[in-house]
């Protein structure tokens, strides 16, 4: 079979097509040998064939193989491969009787992308798998430890989900960057394991800042207060300027507990000094809050230059105010101008100035400013992220972690500024989907990125992260994107997930192939993961909350708690409080 476009387009002459052949035609014969020995073709003729490959890009040796199959007059042919390019799978769809793509990469970059180890059969090892009987009579042999019973050797006790400082130190050792995840947005014991780690970590390892799934500005009003500044007289009102869906995730009791802990402890320090601990955000959904602050700062220090931020950003008004989303469609579509040009020279020209305005004394004019240039950084990326995400999921998601990744390293350079004083440290708050290495799970395929990826191809051993899971309980979540947060029932967890095998090993653990060798083998085996959002849709449980997994690669550590309950929200709605009616209501049967 030859594709005459890629002998026009690379200009394969009539001499080299036939070098090709018989070079290919010699190696066909030799696996045919190598492989069959003796034994005669297998007759398909009136049966249906699989015709199974390691993925299929152009698909020319797969319409090779289909056209040798069809002169044999099978009754069906079905075609089953890993990885796809959705038009190829689409043109073997119409050649064939069945076509099966487990995933259609987009962009497809290379078969191999999408395999975690894809180095290559040996002929001896497709000679044995083809000698092995695929039915024959059964072998008694001695019951072998099943995965759960390895993990309860090596699990280690984390009563709460909080092991012993002890365990906690010999796993962090001396990374400044602790991820620490969650398998959903609304369980109680997460959030409050996370704290109380993060508390031992600000006090004993030196620690310096939390940096959480949140918007820039919002959690740098908390960052204010909880140093000693700003006009909040209370955790409850520094939390307050997180207005947007979902507020649970940060207005809740156990980040508030922790915020009052944070300032109390703080305390201690002269304001503004360097011993004192912050807290900041690392998302980009704040676009217009941000431009008010950037403007704001501006207009403090530099009133011309506040003027032509207030021209630059004037070309997002067209949008709703409190609506990225808006804007990103009107720009994507063609309904409103792009503000793509505004956004950045606005950031230009605040990093062009920054030197002018750090001139001002102090280490709070130095927050400050570096305040004013992470949301004009804000700003920016999130321009670009509202317009993607009508593109496709992966782009916007990738941009979204992407932003987050550069604004913890800012972060870090801006905690490292003084020369005298130890490495900056940072404990990272975010879902178990941000903080999980990619690479280590089914969108790895798909070309999507992680924050958890991110940091670990740049800090390497400098940096750890802890997931989070559970088996069953109640979670607060949503029925839908900016619905009312409701206490749902969590059903138990699916056959063959991750979840399912903590189950079996014990009530509250933790597990680490870092700190224990014997770990990695049921933890390198890929399962199903849960991961709950801040909606909940039991409904279609397995479609819209598991994803594939390879545990050993995703954390460091994972802690799992069999039996969690709904984290509390400062705003109790009477959803929330009424809970879920049990699955045999009306009839209670």
């Amino acid at each position: 079979m030859v594709n005459d476009d890629v002998v026009r387009g690379l200009r394969i002459t009539p001499q080299q097509l036939r070098d090709i052949a018989e070079r290919e035609g010699r190696e066909l014969l030799r696996r045919e040998s190598a492989y069959r020995g003796e034994r005669p073709p297998t007759d398909i003729t009136g049966k249906t064939v699989i015709v199974v490959d390691d993925g299929l890009a152009t698909g020319a040796s797969m319409f090779a193989a289909v056209q040798a199959l069809r002169d044999a007059q099978p009754a069906q042919i079905v075609i089953a491969v890993p990885a796809a390019p959705e038009s190829t799978c689409r043109e073997f769809a119409g050649l064939v009787d069945d076509v099966v793509c487990a995933t259609m990469p987009t962009p497809f970059l290379a078969v191999g992308e999408s395999f975690w180890d894809f180095r290559q059969v040996t002929d001896e090892e497709v000679r044995r798998l083809l000698a092995t009987p695929t039915a024959g009579p059964s072998l008694r042999r001695p019951a072998a430890s099943t995965a759960a019973d390895v993990l309860r050797r090596v699990a280690i006790d984390a009563p709460g989900g909080v092991p012993t400082h002890e365990v906690l130190a010999e796993l962090v050792g001396d990374a400044r960057i602790v991820l620490i995840g969650e398998s959903s947005h609304g369980t109680h014991e997460f959030y409050q394991a996370r704290a109380a780690m993060t508390q031992w970590l600000i006090e004993e390892k030196g620690f310096g800042a939390v940096a959480a799934e949140a918007d820039w500005p919002d959690a740098y009003r908390v960052n204010r207060y909880v140093r000693g500044l700003g006009e909040d007289t209370n955790a409850d009102e520094a939390l307050s300027g997180f207005e947007r869906f979902p507020a649970w995730m940060w207005r809740n009791t156990v980040v508030r507990d922790f915020v009052e802990w944070l300032r109390t402890r703080n305390q201690r320090y002269e304001s503004g000094a360097l011993r004192q601990a912050g807290f900041y955000g690392l998302d980009l959904y704040s676009l217009h809050r941000s431009i008010q602050e950037v403007i704001s700062y501006l207009d403090k220090v530099d009133p011309r230059a506040a003027a032509r931020a207030r021209a630059r950003y004037a070309c997002f008004d067209h949008a709703c105010a409190d609506d990225g989303q808006a804007y990103g469609f009107a720009a994507a579509f063609g309904a409103g101008p792009s503000c793509e040009r505004e956004a950045v020279e606005q950031l230009v020209d605040v990093q062009r100035n920054a030197l002018a305005y750090a001139r001002q004394d102090g280490l709070l004019a130095e927050d400050e400013l570096f305040y004013a240039q992470q949301n004009a950084q804000t700003v920016r990326d999130a321009e670009v992220y509202y317009r993607a995400m009508f593109s496709g999921r992966v782009t916007s998601w990738n941009l979204r972690d992407q932003h987050m990744a550069q604004t913890l390293g800012s972060l870090l350079t801006h905690l490292d500024r003084h020369l005298d004083a130890p490495p900056a440290r940072i404990v990272v708050w975010a879902h178990n989907s941000h903080v999980g290495d990619a690479r280590a799970t089914e969108v790895w395929a798909d070309g999507q990125l992680t924050l958890g990826q991110i940091v670990r191809e740049r800090y390497g051993d400098e940096s750890r992260s802890i997931g989070f899971s559970t088996y069953t309980g109640t979670v607060t979540a949503a029925s839908e994107w900016g619905g009312i947060a409701q206490r749902k029932a969590v059903r138990p967890a699916l056959h063959g997930s991750v979840e399912e095998l903590f189950h079996q090993t014990a009530d509250s653990f933790l597990v680490s192939a870092r700190l224990s060798r014997d770990a990695e083998a049921p933890l390198d085996v890929v399962r199903l993961g849960r991961a709950i959002g801040v909606v909940y849709l039991p409904a279609t449980e397995r479609q819209s909350h598991y994803l594939h997994v390879r545990p050993a690669d995703q954390f460091d550590a994972m802690i799992h708690i069999d039996q969690t309950r709904a984290l509390e929200p400062l705003e109790v709605t009477s959803r929330w409080i009424a809970g879920e009616n049990p699955e045999t209501y009306p009839t209670g049967l």
